[in-house]
């Protein structure tokens, strides 16, 4: 596997956790829930991206208060 291969993989698996962040933080889950996704997902990136994916908050945005 090439450097290019790597670095296109790293920058995939970089935009995949910046996504899911942002998703948790956005859907309804309680504070805590958010923060416990967001320390998986940055402690084990693919392992946390795969939970994340399968068992993470749904949903929508929260309503404007």
């Amino acid at each position: 596997m090439g450097i290019e291969v790597g670095g296109l993989l790293g920058l995939i698996l970089l935009i995949a956790m910046v996504w899911a962040i942002y998703s948790t933080f956005q859907s309804s889950a309680s504070t805590g829930a958010k923060a416990l996704w967001t320390v998986l997902i940055l402690v084990l990136p693919v392992i946390g991206l795969i939970l994340w994916f399968i068992f993470g908050p749904k949903g929508g945005r929260r309503a404007a208060v």
